[in-house]
């Protein structure tokens, strides 16, 4: 996306190589769900000590594949390694079971979490490496094995991150599996017999075929959605810490993630001006460009198709008689002409029944709301959206972060913060259409890779 070129094809599965990849996973599964958890937690250490030999590789790939800048790659890297420290964790502790003796005279009880087979793993383009790792690490440490589909727009990562784990870790035959493809593919894996469970992250549409697919055919889910985020800022917030997380959380990896703020709710139009004024400019300053040359601050979106939504997107807005304050649709790079860069994009005068208040763009758009107080920013959130993945609010009132935790019906809350991503040894919580499931990701999938086999006993 940098340059607009080709770098690399991969092969679509057919059928015959999904049926392939499952099968050597069920086929795996039978050793592996019987190694010892020391042995299997052994070769994790070992995923965390290629990953961080291989810090900068991936991070350079996965920067020539998508786009972000080598910064943001490096964070995504170390967020993949976080969570195979969570998961390592996870395998000593939460993955025990429970013990009750003298139930009743002579009467134990205990109970045990077991493996369940072969998972599948349907990951997103926008963070290509890091999203896997939400899963397979702990699907693999409690004693599954895996079939990993990453996205057809950014498949370059994961798959030099599976080819060094094959030459340096040397995991058992068919505990992890990678296959290729699109729509057809991921929906091969969720029907296969042999797949118990599928993890899956994307757009709330296809989250939602996925959870409806796997329902059908008796599987267990994680199906993660789309978002659009609000992000509240008092007239009380320090703005030395306001300006620069907010344009970090509207404009960072090119506004293509879950958590980035969408929607804007700027409470009391008095100090609108003052702030907007310092939003925008700072806004107007980041660098854009190539995502591996240094100092690059925003990268390409993913490719030409994005670009061209989002520039689709700030044309409704402007349709819909929002005004814009700072046009990022012109914007062009001089060394690399046939990339797909765009600035930032910021509208003032929103209101929450225009499109692109309502609709996830998935872009650098910044939509700036005015409410008059907490209370109304507040019923915004809950009943003018119908995502629930992330709310965040800039203050320096305790009383107003407490109103607004309390009532805010959204998974990830942000007090001062401008993208509430959970560390990996909490969930990932999605509400409403951001989420379709009972458990969520990370640490969640403890209860989620395993079943409770209860045991009862009289001596």
């Amino acid at each position: 996306p940098g340059a607009g070129r080709i770098i690399a094809e991969v092969p679509y599965a057919t059928d015959e190589e999904v049926n392939s990849a499952v099968e050597a996973a069920a086929e795996a599964f039978e050793k592996w769900s019987r190694t010892p958890f020391l042995e299997r937690v052994k070769y994790l250490f070992e995923v965390k000590h290629v990953l961080e030999n291989h810090l900068d590789e991936l991070a350079a790939i996965n920067t020539l594949n998508h786009g972000k800048t080598l910064d943001e790659s490096r964070g995504d890297l170390r967020r993949a390694i976080e969570n195979v420290d969570a998961a390592i964790a996870a395998a000593y502790t939460l993955a025990k079971g429970e013990m009750l003796h003298e139930i009743s005279p002579r009467i134990d009880e205990y109970s045990v979490k077991e493996p369940l087979g072969v998972f599948a793993v349907i990951s997103p383009f926008n963070f290509p490496i890091m999203i896997p790792f939400w899963f397979f690490p702990y699907a693999i440490a409690l004693g599954n094995t895996v079939v990993i589909k990453p996205s057809d727009v950014t498949p370059v990562p994961m798959t030099r991150v599976m080819e060094i784990l094959q030459q340096e870790v040397k995991l058992p035959p068919g505990v992890l599996n990678l296959v290729h493809g699109g729509k057809e593919t991921a929906e091969a894996l969720v029907k296969h017999p042999h797949v118990k469970g599928v993890c899956f992250v994307g757009s709330t549409p296809a989250a939602r075929n996925i959870y409806r697919l796997a329902g059908e055919h008796g599987k267990r889910c994680i199906a993660q959605g789309g978002a659009k985020n609000y992000i509240v800022v008092m007239p009380d917030a320090d703005m030395d810490v306001t300006i620069p997380a907010t344009v970090s959380s509207f404009f960072g990896n090119t506004g293509q993630r879950c958590l980035a703020g969408s929607n804007l709710l700027v409470v009391d139009k008095g100090f609108k001006k003052s702030f907007l004024d310092k939003f925008s400019r700072r806004s107007k300053e980041l660098v854009i460009g190539h995502g591996l040359v240094q100092g690059v601050e925003m990268g390409p979106l993913v490719n030409k198709a994005a670009q061209t939504r989002v520039k689709t997107y700030v044309e409704k807005g402007v349709e819909e008689g929002a005004r814009l304050l700072l046009d990022g649709t012109e914007v062009s790079v001089q060394q690399f002409p046939d990339g797909f860069y765009l600035g930032a994009n910021i509208f003032d005068e929103v209101t929450p029944d225009m499109t692109i208040a309502r609709e996830e763009i998935f872009g650098p758009v910044a939509s700036v709301i005015t409410a008059s107080s907490l209370d109304e920013a507040i019923e915004t959130i809950n009943t003018r959206t119908d995502y629930g993945n992330m709310a965040c609010i800039f203050t320096s009132s305790g009383s107003n972060a407490a109103k607004f935790i309390k009532n805010v019906n959204a998974g990830n809350i942000g007090v001062n913060i401008g993208v509430a991503a959970p560390a990996a040894y909490f969930p990932f919580a999605g509400r409403k259409n951001s989420f379709y499931g009972v458990l969520h990701g990370q640490i969640d999938s403890v209860d989620f890779f395993t079943d409770k086999k209860v045991v009862i006993t009289r001596w």
